[in-house]
Order: C-alpha cells, then sequence, then structure tokens
C-alpha cells in the first residue's frame, strides 16, 4: 500500500495544528489516570494561550520552556505560539550555567519550570529571576490555578506561516549551542510529510516516552498524532516494566522510539510477551544494532522501520519506508515533498556507491540559526541543508550513513559536542589538554570518552579522576557526562597539530 499527500494542511499555526482534523469527542490525550477529549484538549490550549496573554506575552518574545514530560509541555507549548510567541524547550538537565547561555542568546522573556525541575537542581525562583533576567513561571498547583482561572477566548495571532514557533538549540564543530529558527509552516508541514510517510489514521494510539524537548518526540510523535487526530499516550519517562505494562492495556498501535527502548522489547518477546495491536514501530536517533532488528523480528514478528532527522530539518527528514523494501543499516529514502543529494567537495552530485556529504531540500528545512547569518549561509546553500553527514545511496537511491563531518556523539538520541565537553575540562586547572570522543554502547549507541593531559603527571591518580568528574557533574548535563576519562601523557596529533580523534576511537577501553 502506498501513501500520498492525501490534502492540505488547513491550519497556518503550530497552536492549532490538532484542528486539522478535529473531532472534540475523540481521545487526543492519556498521561496517567486522565484523559482529554479533543474538545478538552481545546480548553486547555485556549486557557494557557490567554493566560500568556494576560502575562504580557507579545508576539516574536520567547519563552524558555524547561519541563518533563508531561500535560503541562504541551500546553504550555502550544498556548505560547498562539500568541506568535517563540517556544524555546530545553533539557530538563540543564544547568543554572546552561540555562543563563540559553536566555542571554535567545533574548527570552520569560521561563516555565516545572517544580520537579526546580527542586532538583536546587533552584530558587529569585535565584533564576536574578541570573537569568526573565520572569520565572513554575508549574505548580498555583500556576494550574490561574490558568484555570484565564478566559477562554479563542484566537490565534499567528499570521505568516512563515514566522518562527520555535527555537531548538543545537551546535556544530564549534561547540557552540545556536538557535536552529523552525517556522510554523516548518513544523505543521513536517507533521504532514510524518503522517503520510507513516500512514498515521486517526484511530492509532502512539505511546510517548522520549523526552517532548527533543524534536524528535515532538514533531514525530506528538504533532503527527495532534495533526491526525490521534490519541497520544505520555509517559513522564521510558521505565520499562511500566513501558510494557502501557503498551499492552492501552492497546498502542504506533511506537517511535531509540535503540536502547529496543533491547527492552526484544527481552519482552523472550518472555513471551506479546503486542497484538502494534502495527508498526519506528527508530531513530542513532543506528540500530542488526541483531537487535532481527529480535525484533524473531521474538515479536515486528520489523522496525529506520530512519533519520536532524534538528535543522524540523527534524524527519528520510525513513524506510513504511509499506515497502526496508534495508538494514540504510536509513532509507527521502520524506514526501524532499529532495536529498550526495555531493563531493566540488558539490557535484555523486553517483550510487560514492560517498559524499548528505544535502536536503523541502519545506521542513528550517530558517536558519538566530542571530547567526554566516553560519546560516554556510549551512543553507541554495535552498539545501547541509548536515555535516558524510552518507551514499545504492542502485536503488537507499541512503547510508557513512560517518559524520561533525564530530557529534549521539547518547540515546541526544546530541553531546565534544567542544562543549571540552571546554569546560579546560576549565580544571589541572588540565592541560583534552579530547572528547564517543564510543559504541550497546543501550545508548554512542557514550563520550575523554582523554586528559594533566599539567602535573604525578596527579594521574583515581582519586583526580573522581575529582574531573565532580568538576565536570556541577557543569555538564548528566547525559554529557564522559563515562570515564582517561589520563595519558599526549593526545595524538597529526603534522598540523590537529588532535586525531579517530586514534582515540580506536583504542581499547580499560
Amino acid at each position: 500500500m502506498e501513501t500520498s499527500l492525501s490534502r492540505e494542511l488547513h491550519v497556518l499555526s503550530v497552536g492549532q495544528i490538532y484542528k486539522n482534523n478535529f473531532d472534540p469527542g475523540r481521545t487526543a490525550l492519556i498521561f496517567k489516570d486522565r484523559e482529554w477529549t479533543y474538545g478538552a484538549f481545546d480548553d486547555e490550549v485556549v486557557a494557557y494561550a490567554n493566560f500568556f496573554k494576560g502575562e504580557g506575552l507579545a508576539p516574536g518574545e520567547p519563552v524558555i520552556l524547561d519541563a518533563p514530560n508531561c500535560p503541562e509541555f504541551l500546553f504550555t507549548y502550544l498556548g505560547v505560539v498562539r500568541n506568535a510567541g517563540i517556544i524555546v524547550p530545553v533539557n530538563p538537565m540543564y544547568t543554572l550555567r546552561e540555562l543563563a547561555f540559553t536566555a542571554k542568546d535567545s533574548g527570552a522573556k520569560y521561563l516555565v519550570i516545572g517544580e520537579g525541575v526546580l527542586a532538583q537542581h536546587e533552584y530558587t525562583k529569585r535565584q533564576l529571576t536574578d541570573e537569568l533576567g526573565v520572569k520565572v513561571l513554575v508549574i505548580d498547583d498555583d500556576f494550574r490555578g490561574r490558568v484555570q482561572a484565564a478566559p477562554r477566548e479563542d484566537y490565534d495571532l499567528v499570521d505568516d506561516a512563515g514566522s518562527v514557533s520555535t527555537y531548538l538549540y543545537t551546535s556544530g564543530t564549534t561547540g557552540i549551542p545556536k538557535a536552529a529558527m523552525l517556522t510554523h509552516y516548518n513544523l505543521t508541514m513536517n507533521a504532514v510529510q510524518a503522517n503520510t510517510a507513516f500512514d498515521t489514521r486517526p484511530t492509532d494510539r502512539a505511546i510517548l516516552s522520549l523526552p517532548l524537548f527533543h524534536a524528535f518526540a515532538f514533531t514525530a510523535i506528538a504533532l503527527t498524532a495532534l495533526c491526525e487526530g490521534a490519541c497520544i499516550d505520555l509517559l513522564e519517562s521510558f521505565r520499562p516494566k511500566e513501558f510494557i505494562e502501557e503498551l499492552i492495556a492501552r492497546k498502542i498501535t504506533v511506537f517511535i522510539g531509540v535503540p536502547a527502548m529496543y533491547v527492552v522489547l526484544v527481552n519482552a518477546g523472550k518472555q513471551n510477551l506479546k503486542f497484538p495491536d502494534i502495527r508498526w514501530v519506528g527508530c531513530g536517533g542513532a543506528a540500530l544494532p542488526v541483531d537487535t532488528i532481527k529480535g525484533m523480528q524473531e521474538t515479536l514478528g515486528l520489523e522496525v522501520v529506520e530512519g533519520y532527522g536532524l534538528t535543522e530539518a524540523s527534524p524527519c527528514s528520510v525513513f524506510n519506508p513504511l509499506y515497502g523494501v526496508h534495508k538494514p543499516g540504510s536509513i532509507g529514502l527521502a520524506f514526501p515533498l524532499m529532495e536529498a543529494k550526495i555531493v563531493g567537495a566540488d558539490g557535484g552530485e555523486l553517483p550510487p556507491g560514492e560517498p559524499g556529504e548528505l544535502l536536503l531540500k523541502g519545506p521542513n528545512i528550517m530558517k536558519g540559526y538566530y542571530n547567526r547569518p554566516e553560519e546560516t549561509a554556510a549551512a543553507i546553500v541554495d535552498g539545501w541543508l547541509h548536515t555535516g553527514d558524510i552518507a551514499q545511496t545504492d542502485e536503488d537511491g537507499y541512503i547510508y550513513i557513512v560517518d559524520r563531518i561533525k564530530d557529534l556523539i549521539i547518547v540515546g538520541g541526544l546530541n553531546v559536542y565534544p567542544r562543549e565537553v571540552e571546554e569546560v575540562l579546560f576549565e580544571h586547572p589541572k588540565v592541560a589538554e583534552a579530547a572528547v570522543v564517543g564510543v559504541p554502547d550497546r543501550l545508548r549507541g554512542e557514550v563520550p570518552v575523554a582523554y586528559v593531559v594533566l599539567k602535573d603527571p604525578a596527579d594521574k591518580d583515581e582519586t583526580h579522576h573522581k575529582e574531573i568528574l565532580r568538576f565536570l557533574k556541577s557543569r555538564l548535563s548528566q547525559y554529557k557526562l564522559p563515562r570515564r576519562v582517561h589520563f595519558i601523557d599526549a593526545l595524538p596529533r597529526n603534522s598540523s597539530g590537529k588532535v586525531l580523534k579517530q586514534e582515540l576511537r580506536d583504542r581499547k577501553e580499560s
């Protein structure tokens, strides 16, 4: 069965994407023991929009959203963009240092933060207000009460689909985070593209346990479900026992995850657990090991559809066809309305089998990087996004990722930029040099490992190893922390002085 773009998107704004297939009586969202119909969901979004309007949010003003998976995340996101505001989702593991950078760089006026996030980091509301220079709104009972007391005037201030909806922070080879500007058109069209590729149906129940602040979860699962009028079963996080129980109890039909989750499913299959309602499963964020793909087929009779995306593309870009040939190791074919090509150093398109840089073009490609015109011009040339990934095609046009130009490490679907970790290492008074690389990890795809040259070689002991890890832990999110710090006498370099990171990757882990 082949799918096609069956209709135009009838909404202008991300904040009303669920109106594309609006049935007020259908279930839109499940969270723990609560359910929202689309009518109730719309009422919440309208209330949140009016609340933020009452708080003084003006069109074009950025709002940092620092919250775990919860209904308030979705309502805040959609309510802010109804006001033509710009949402800036961040990882709840962000330290104060990382939040301060984001606030300054984005020009944010507001920070909406989960009560639990505040407690976890031991911030005070006053401390955040003073350090970030923003208005802080804590998602607590008082916040919820004020939202429910807000008017229910239905409106949407977005008058241009090309206006920016979202800043999603990413980095390049510099390791300096930069905001990819995604427009309402980028995100709504990417939802339509994904729905066409995934054959999403109003009867679908999609489980969502990946973090909502990440583009993959928000677009590929949340927006696609809302756009089609399907149901989102939202979990706070991925907990294997709870996840398995939810798949069965809620009769989940669609699941999109990262490799670690499929290891859990394979183990469940080996215990004779079955998930008869699932009609397809997808994987992104990192390459899925071949033995896991085989395990899914053998124990559950499910074939995992692998794909590829990146923040700058909203993010869904390439996937193995749902109703077609799936090629293990391949990321598949370009999404509907997208073009992909492999080019050499001279910019010329390469034939099948020859590796070069993967370029993408389509309605989901970002507007650019906020306040970074030079980097935008380098990333998008004549409408083509330079992904920084080395790929090649086969004779059928299927795309295979060969390597990365960027020194990116993908930890369980989350991006870790070595330069950022290295810069923090350089701040330690005992560190002379440092290099961070990714090494394979069965559950998380990759994990970072640091190689450090100390100013005093006599400090190469376990005490100093623990000291450096504590130093990093106070300054970086958990997923960015190196699994191990190796002390070495000198970093391997080429004749021009560049660190040979491949030599470090090839070293055996002790």
